[in-house]
Order: C-alpha cells, then sequence, then structure tokens
C-alpha cells in the first residue's frame, strides 16, 4: 500500500516537473520582467521627475527648463542616449546625474557638495534620481551615442577601462572579474560581457533601473557603488570622475546599442 502511494507520488511529480523546471533561471527571470513591463514602477518615478523639471526649487526658486544635458537648454528627448560627453561650461565629462548636479546648482542654487554628502533615496539627491527616471525615459527605444571623440573623451575612456580592469580590495576583485567573459553568472543572474558590444548593450542600455529586491529606483551612479561594495571596495565619491570614466567605458562599448532605461531588475 505504502509502495502504491509512493509510486503514485514520483509518477505525478515526474509528471509536472516539465511545467515546472523546463525553463532555465534566465528564461524565468526573463519571463518575471515580462510579466511586470507594462506595470514598471519607475513610472511613478518618471512621473515626479517630470513634475520636478518644471518646479521652481532651491535658494533661486527656479526651474531645470534651462539645463543643457547636451542637446540644448530645455532638450530632453534624446539626452542621455548621448551622455556621458564634454560640456564646454564645465571643462569636463559628465554623466547624467553630476550634469543635473551643474544645473541644479547653477540654475537653482542647490550646491554641488550638499548632493554629493547625501544619501542614495533621501534629500535633495532623491528628487534628483526622480529627475533622472523622467530624463531616461525620453531615451527610450532610441540608439546609444557615445562615440567619445572629444580628447576629454579619450582620456576618460581609457580611465574608464584601467578602472574596469583594475584589481584591488581584500579580495582582489575588479570590475572584468564578473563582466568581461560571456556566460557567467551569479546565484540567478546572467552577467553582462561589459567588455562586447552586445554585452554593453544589455547592460549600459537597462540602467537606470527599478530594483524589485530593494523595492526602489537604482540610477547609474547607486548600480556603481553597489558595485564596489561587492567588491568589498570603499565607495565611490557620488558624481566622481572614477564613475563617469566607468561609465564613458561601458556606454562607449555599448555605442550604436538600443537604450532600454528604465529597465527592471531583480
Amino acid at each position: 500500500m505504502k509502495r502504491t502511494i509512493f509510486t503514485g507520488l514520483v509518477a505525478s511529480l515526474i509528471g509536472t516537473t516539465p511545467m515546472v523546471y523546463a525553463q532555465s533561471a534566465s528564461d524565468q527571470l526573463a519571463e518575471y520582467r515580462r510579466m511586470l513591463a507594462d506595470g514598471n514602477p519607475s513610472e511613478l518615478y518618471e512621473a515626479e521627475g517630470e513634475e520636478l523639471w518644471s518646479k521652481p526649487a532651491g535658494p533661486k526658486n527656479a526651474s531645470l527648463e534651462k539645463c543643457d544635458l547636451g542637446l540644448g537648454p530645455g532638450v530632453v528627448q534624446g539626452a542621455s542616449a548621448q551622455l556621458p560627453r564634454y560640456f564646454k561650461d564645465t571643462d569636463r565629462v559628465q554623466d547624467l546625474e553630476s550634469r543635473l548636479m551643474t544645473c541644479m546648482d547653477t540654475l537653482q542654487g542647490i550646491p554641488e557638495a550638499d548632493i554629493v554628502k547625501g544619501s542614495f533615496g533621501k534629500g535633495v539627491r532623491k528628487d534628483l534620481e526622480a529627475i533622472v527616471a523622467y530624463v531616461v525615459t525620453q531615451s527610450k527605444g532610441l540608439k546609444i551615442n557615445v562615440p567619445a571623440t572629444h580628447p576629454k573623451e579619450k582620456e576618460m575612456l581609457a580611465l574608464g577601462e584601467k578602472i574596469f580592469n583594475l584589481q584591488g580590495g581584500p579580495m582582489d576583485f575588479s570590475c572584468a572579474s564578473c563582466h568581461a567573459v560571456d556566460n557567467k553568472r551569479i546565484r540567478m543572474q546572467d552577467l553582462p560581457n561589459l567588455t562586447t558590444a552586445k554585452g554593453a548593450a544589455e547592460g549600459w542600455g537597462s540602467w537606470p533601473a527599478y530594483r524589485v529586491s530593494s523595492g526602489t529606483f537604482w540610477t547609474m551612479q547607486q548600480r556603481l557603488n553597489d558595485c564596489y561594495r561587492q567588491q568589498r571596495m570603499p565607495f565611490p565619491i557620488y558624481g566622481s570622475e572614477a564613475t563617469i570614466a566607468l561609465s564613458v567605458f561601458m556606454a562607449n562599448t555599448a555605442n550604436g546599442g538600443t537604450v532600454q532605461t528604465p529597465g527592471l531588475k531583480r
């Protein structure tokens, strides 16, 4: 009797196994993202960011509608697809977040130092993150266009590649330890090969993103911050040259790929 029950149970489990386990972990994650795609919570951040973009704020009580993200004052459509890039007024290569800090400082009178010393998801930086969500959404579906042709862009590209391959910390890790070969995974997460155009487009092109596991929207600066945390390295300074250089390296490698931001991540 017991054997009959056991045999029936095994048969039942075998019969249902293909339904439960046929998909790989990556396929299941892809299906999960597809199911949530129509309701990406990043849309809430985008809506808030759009409002903040045109809302007067700071000591100067001004909006960001005259902020030049590289395509002219106030032009948001397609701007993030061409960042990081060189800006003549600051004589620097800037990514989206550092450029927004410049605009908030010059137009609204909010000191960059106050944003740099802040925390992710809090205070003025929280507002900046919402604006990032708004801006990147205006480039979704467009081609990544970061050719790095200006001399200072070339310098940052070389620096970014060097930092990407630099090993350090107690575990002697580098960015390349996880992101320089194909078909590598950590737990259930596929790791894009950021040294290839395809992998960089998948990686760079899908951040910023809503991070389901933390229930919040992550900018690229926060994504890089977490990478350093996983390497057991000191956190980089927000908007630092090192983080911008890494972004130039990834974006340039992804050049010609498609912007998929804001993404949806585990």
